[in-house]
C-alpha cells in the first residue's frame, strides 16, 4: 500500500474543532480536557511519611515558642515583679523569684536617667557605670552568704536591681515639682531609698533561702540605690 501526500490531506480530522476549543477556554479551563491534570498526579511528600512523623512534625510546629519568650520578654512576669517592688511588705509570688528579666530594668534604668536629663544632668555614663559596678560587688556578697546551693547569678542580680530601682525614678521624676535639698528632702529621700532596699532584699533573701538575713542585705542595698539618690538631690 502506497502513501500519498494527497491521502494525507484528504483524512478527516477528529479532534475538537476550534469552537470547541474557544468554548472551553470561555468557560475558564485555560487546558483542554483532554489535557487535564489530575492533582492527585503530582508529587506529595506527605504521602511517604509514616504518621507517626508527620504528626511529630505537626507538634514540633505548634509547640514553638513565641517571639518575645525566646527573647525572655514575660509581660505577665514584668508586672507582678513591678507590683511586688511597689509593695514591699506584701509576699511575693513564686514564679518571679527565679525570673531574669532584664527589659524592666533597662527601662528604669532609662527611665532614671531621662528624669536626670530633663533637670539638666547629663549622668547616662554615670547610672550605667553605678549600676554595673553595683551589680558585680552585690553579686559577689550574696554568693558568700548565700547557701552553695543557691547561687547568685550576675543577671539575676541586675534584675532584681533594675527592678528596684523604681522608687528611685519616681523620686527622680518627683524631684520636678519638690526640691529635696533641705531637711524635709533628705527625710523623703531617706524614705525612698528604704523602700528601695526592701524590696531589693527581700527579693534576694526569698529566692536565696537566706533566712533571717534580710536586714544584712538590706544594708548593702541601701548604700547601692542612696547613690542614685544623691545624683537626684545634687
Amino acid at each position: 500500500m502506497s502513501w500519498t501526500s494527497g491521502d494525507f490531506y484528504n483524512q478527516q480530522y477528529i479532534g475538537p474543532t476550534s469552537y470547541e476549543l474557544q468554548e472551553q477556554y470561555t468557560n475558564g479551563n485555560f487546558m483542554p480536557s483532554s489535557f487535564q491534570f489530575n492533582s492527585q498526579q503530582f508529587y506529595s511528600p506527605n504521602e511517604y511519611l509514616s504518621p507517626t512523623v508527620s504528626s511529630t512534625l505537626d507538634e514540633i510546629e505548634n509547640i514553638e515558642p513565641p517571639l518575645l519568650d525566646e527573647l525572655g520578654i514575660n509581660f505577665e512576669h514584668t508586672y507582678k515583679k513591678t507590683k511586688s517592688v511597689l509593695n514591699p511588705f506584701a509576699t511575693s509570688d513564686t514564679s518571679i523569684l527565679d525570673d531574669v528579666d532584664l527589659a524592666g530594668p533597662l527601662v528604669f534604668c532609662l527611665a532614671f536617667a531621662f528624669s536626670l536629663l530633663l533637670l539638666g544632668k547629663i549622668h547616662f555614663g554615670y547610672v550605667y557605670g553605678i549600676v554595673t559596678l553595683g551589680t558585680v560587688g552585690m553579686s559577689a556578697l550574696l554568693n558568700l552568704m548565700a547557701s552553695p546551693d543557691k547561687p547568685c547569678s550576675c543577671i539575676y542580680t541586675t534584675s532584681v536591681l533594675g527592678y528596684c530601682l523604681l522608687p528611685m525614678v519616681i523620686l527622680s521624676f518627683a524631684s520636678f515639682v519638690f526640691h529635696f535639698n533641705g531637711f524635709f528632702g533628705m527625710i523623703i529621700a531617706i524614705i525612698f531609698i528604704l523602700w528601695s532596699s526592701i524590696s531589693a532584699s527581700k527579693l534576694f533573701a526569698t529566692s536565696l533561702a537566706m533566712i533571717g538575713q534580710q536586714l544584712l542585705v538590706a544594708y548593702p542595698c541601701a548604700l547601692f540605690y542612696g547613690v542614685f539618690a544623691l545624683l537626684t538631690m545634687f
